[in-house]
């Protein structure tokens, strides 16, 4: 699976400097904030369709939080116990592109956001998915918004590309996450 990821990695990096070699001015800066990451160019419908995917996304995962919890004790146990494993893993590989696929074709690039918060939830509530689901969703979009509202004010009258700040906060934070605890 990983040199899968790279190699589609590679397709759509070619693709997207083709596209930034024939942009036009206008379109070279927002392909630029796109790529660096922005809610910049949020408009409604875009907000819509995301409400649409993240409620479905909230739905399907409270109903999978038992058998995550399950997953937890190891995919042997879990199996014993009557989870399909290969087909959640399956499936939660599948959401999750999907979650992250919208995401992206909306803002660009915003990374360790969706890293950071579910090791924050864990660390608040423990283990347990009916919790760690829903509170790194709303973590998620503290982090997310306060995170915007630094770009935007940070060096005024410009705005710092979100995906940078992002950047330059969350892989200290993640880094430092992965140093104390070593469970993560």
């Amino acid at each position: 699976m990983l040199l899968c990821g790279i190699a589609i990695n590679a397709l759509v990096g070619a693709i997207i400097g083709l596209m930034t070699y024939m942009a036009t001015d206008d379109q070279l800066r927002n392909l630029t904030f796109w790529s660096l990451g922005s809610l910049t160019g949020a408009v409604w419908p875009a907000v819509f369709v995301m409400v649409t995917v993240v409620g479905v996304l909230i739905i399907v995962g409270m109903f999978l939080s038992q058998l995550l919890n399950a997953l937890l004790l190891g995919e042997s146990q879990a199996f014993h116990l009557g989870v399909p494993v290969e087909q959640l893993k399956r499936g939660i590989v599948g959401l999750t592109a999907a979650a992250a696929g919208s995401a992206v074709a909306f803002t660009g690039m915003i990374g360790f956001i969706g890293l950071v918060a579910p090791h924050l939830a864990r660390l608040l509530v423990g283990p347990d998915h009916r919790y760690v689901l829903p509170l790194s969703g709303i973590l998620g979009a503290i982090l997310l918004v306060s995170g915007d509202l630094l770009a935007r004010t940070l060096i005024r009258p410009s705005e710092l590309p979100l995906g940078i700040l992002t950047a330059l906060l969350g892989a200290p934070f993640f880094l430092w996450l992965l140093r104390n605890n070593k469970s993560l």
